[in-house]
């Protein structure tokens, strides 16, 4: 039996917990800081994914032997490193990579360089800084459009723009690099051409040298249906993905997956945990638009209900460098996921919002992502709420279900996208 501390308050995390929790092997299990959704699957600990010195000590009074970090920013900045660095903590399994494997995400420039040097396809791009902010105008205005425009580091999810123009890119160009948009994520910019084509993500875990491949999944990113509005950090997700054939599948092994995992031990750099890598097909064939050092929200929350080994036994395996000897089973089983959202989300929102309808519920999991305990009421507590997730025989009864059960619950404000997986509908 493991002691374990989930790290993170989303869907993603909320996800995992329901999964882990379910493990023979898991002990006592923490999640810092958690949700409502959480703690009915262990204890939420008051303590910030980002706080190092908190998780330290939380780790050493409950005796913690595995640490699962959900989000990206305790990964980029280092909790591997400091968890190993420390004496007293160094004995704990860290399921996710140092803070040098975690830079796959933290920095869009590493990323790029590291895709040429192991000859992984990807969209062409050209680096730019203040210092060279000419050059970049020169780039967008001899490029073809639309052409895309990334912050390097960390923004939260909104430091792409893809441009229709010259003069629309040149303005989002110089917002990043001039006038610091997003702070030091983006004192530099790759600008890179658009690919035109449908996404997908595709997930492993991985012990540094062998790997096993997770169920893939497709998410939808626009606040509003037909694929319109702003971007969010994800209105729904499906998973399988039908157009992730076997022979589309065998493209991104070797071509995309097999190099990234040997190219990073090829340099030394040690990475133990998830890749996720955001696919896009074009043509039929597969290209890299971004890597992640975690899993995906909402994404999570339909391969981790399709995935049927026991993931702390996947962690053990890992941190003994036997992935190789692990079989993964995938549900023949659709998962399909509803994000139910704060009304003005993704922008101004209100908190605070009572939820009711829970008990309602019948055969759908809910993921919760922005909720919060108070005085024995669940209240809403972020933009992305609950994700109502269901399995099916394919993916439209899957969705079917999850509407059924999203109807269901109530608050004041509540918005959700009625068309996830459209495009995949069956009649």
């Amino acid at each position: 039996m493991k002691n374990i501390l989930l790290l993170g308050s989303g869907g993603r995390e909320c996800a995992l917990a329901w999964k882990l929790s379910q493990s023979p092997l898991c002990g006592t299990f923490f999640i810092a800081p958690g949700n409502a959704g959480t703690a009915e699957y262990g204890i939420n600990l008051p303590v910030s994914y980002n706080d190092f010195e908190a998780i330290g000590k939380a780790c050493i009074e409950y005796k913690i032997d595995i640490i699962i970090p959900g989000p990206e920013d305790p990964l980029v900045l280092g909790i591997y490193d400091f968890i190993k660095s420390n004496p007293a903590l160094r004995h704990i399994i860290v399921a996710g990579p140092t803070k040098a494997g975690a830079q796959l995400e933290g920095s869009k420039a590493f990323s790029k360089k590291f895709m040429e040097r192991h000859n992984i396809p990807t969209a062409a791009y050209q680096e730019f800084t203040k210092d060279s902010f000419e050059q970049g105008v020169a780039y967008i205005k001899r490029s073809e459009m639309p052409i895309v425009i990334k912050a390097d580091g960390l923004a939260a999810g909104k430091g792409v723009v893809i441009a229709q123009n010259a003069a629309e890119a040149v303005k989002a160009f110089r917002a990043m690099v001039m006038d610091e948009q997003f702070g030091q994520a983006s004192s530099k910019v790759v600008i890179e051409q658009f690919l035109d084509g449908i996404e997908l993500s595709v997930f492993v875990f991985t012990d540094g040298t062998n790997y096993v491949l997770l169920p893939e999944a497709k998410d939808y990113k626009r606040i509003g249906e037909g694929d319109k509005g702003l971007n969010t950090g994800g209105m729904g997700a499906v998973s399988p993905v039908p157009f992730a054939d076997d022979e589309f599948m065998l493209k991104v092994t070797e071509r995309i997956i097999t190099p990234t995992v040997s190219g990073l031990k090829q340099e030394d750099i040690l990475y133990q945990g998830f890749i996720f890598f955001g696919l896009i097909k074009v043509k039929g064939e597969p290209y890299v638009i971004e890597y992640n050092c975690r899993l995906g929200d909402p994404e999570t929350e339909v391969i981790i209900p399709r995935l049927e080994n026991d993931l702390v036994e996947l962690i053990l395996k890992m941190e003994e460098g036997k992935l190789d000897e692990v079989a993964v089973q995938h549900s023949s089983r659709a998962a399909g996921a509803v994000m139910l959202v704060s009304e003005g989300y993704p922008g101004h929102y209100e908190k605070g919002m009572i939820m009711t309808g829970f008990d309602s519920v019948k055969g759908s999991l809910l993921f919760h992502a922005g909720t919060a305990l108070k005085d024995g009421k669940v209240l809403t507590n972020g933009g992305r709420v609950l994700a109502v997730t269901s399995y099916g025989d394919n993916i439209t009864k899957a969705l079917e279900k999850s509407y059924e059960n999203a109807a269901l619950i109530s608050y004041s404000g509540k918005y959700y996208r009625r068309d996830i997986g459209w495009e995949f509908a069956e009649k």
